[in-house]
């Protein structure tokens, strides 16, 4: 008996930068991983880090036959308490359904690749302490604890 026909689709996304077309799907997958819609974060993300400085800063998308499988944001900056310039990652989702399927290391390279080019040599960010999901994907990706701490005051309780 002969084999079953092999799948030879390429599922492989295209990691390329947003376009204004794509909001709608990158506001419906953040408010299916989070469980609350943001359209005006992410047109304001959209206007800062898809149309200006794009030499510097990224939003890039995973994109599957049409569709939005994830996304990352990120941009070059320092100088903040002697920190040399870096890249930082301030986003990134995985459709559910696409987790892993190496979508999520693809636009991390991708984005690495891109702060390289702008010159930098390290990437940071900030992860919730109790995000598992997340800590141990950015660990997963070589990152570890840097030199700095993050500090915070509730203003609430503020003098």
């Amino acid at each position: 008996m002969g084999q079953p026909p092999q799948d030879t689709r390429d599922d492989t996304p295209e990691i390329r930068r947003a376009t204004e077309d794509d909001l709608a799907a990158v506001v419906r997958l953040d408010a299916r991983v989070t469980g609350q819609a943001k359209p005006d974060y992410w047109a304001d993300i959209f206007e800062r880090f898809g149309t200006r400085r794009q030499d510097k800063r990224f939003f890039l998308l995973a994109d599957s036959g049409g569709k939005l499988a994830g996304l990352i944001a990120g941009e070059v900056r320092g100088w903040e308490f002697g920190s040399e310039p870096c890249g930082w990652v301030f986003a990134v989702s995985v459709d559910p359904e696409r987790r892993e399927q190496h979508i999520g290391e693809a636009l991390f390279r991708e984005i690495c690749a891109r702060f390289r080019a702008a010159g930098v040599s390290k990437v940071r960010n900030m992860v919730r302490r109790d995000d598992r999901l997340l800590m141990s994907f950015f660990r997963s990706e070589g990152m570890v604890a840097g030199p700095y701490i993050q500090l915070e005051l509730d203003l609430d309780d503020a003098p």
